[in-house]
């Protein structure tokens, strides 16, 4: 990681120590099950500010480090470890996103709060998996609690709520 990337990645963990990640805990849910609005924390909003992540900045992301590369994956209801597979903005390839998931509504739900780049201590942020075309349509198979989609790839997309 070049010295610039380590010293604001560094700057950016001091200024988030103090913050709690955000949990599905206090997320609204809709009729259909899926999660309502949520406010980006402003320790994430500031986060994302010093590294320069706008909203609306996307990369390639693997929905879940378990099943990398498969045609076909299944989500689970609860938290989900996601993989950069292209830089963010500073963060870089292979940058673990944690998050959550809802599957109850349509079509699966992944919100991230917090990043982990390889090299560096976590940062909050938000962020959203993405893709066009209801490709995050849940699959008629899925059951209760899970969500089956064709393919493990999506964008995460930078934002500064959630609705």
């Amino acid at each position: 990681m070049p010295t610039s990337r380590a010293l604001l990645l560094s700057s950016v963990v001091l200024l988030a120590t103090s913050v709690a990640c955000t949990t599905a805990g206090g997320v609204s849910l809709r009729s259909d099950g899926s999660p309502g609005s949520q406010e980006c924390p402003e320790k994430a909003l500031e986060a994302m500010r010093y590294l320069k992540l706008h909203v609306g900045d996307a990369a390639l992301v693997e929905l879940d480090a378990n099943q990398m590369r498969s045609r076909r994956i299944t989500l689970y209801d609860g938290e989900i470890e996601s993989v950069l597979m292209r830089d963010l903005g500073p963060l870089e390839t292979t940058t673990r996103l944690y998050g959550q998931v809802w599957t109850s509504g349509p079509q699966a739900v992944v919100r991230y709060y917090k990043a982990h780049p390889p090299d560096g201590d976590e940062v909050p942020i938000c962020a959203v998996a993405r893709l066009s075309e209801d490709q995050m349509r849940k699959r008629p198979e899925s059951k209760s609690g899970t969500a089956i989609l064709d393919g493990s790839m999506a964008s995460a997309v930078v934002v500064n709520a959630f609705r």
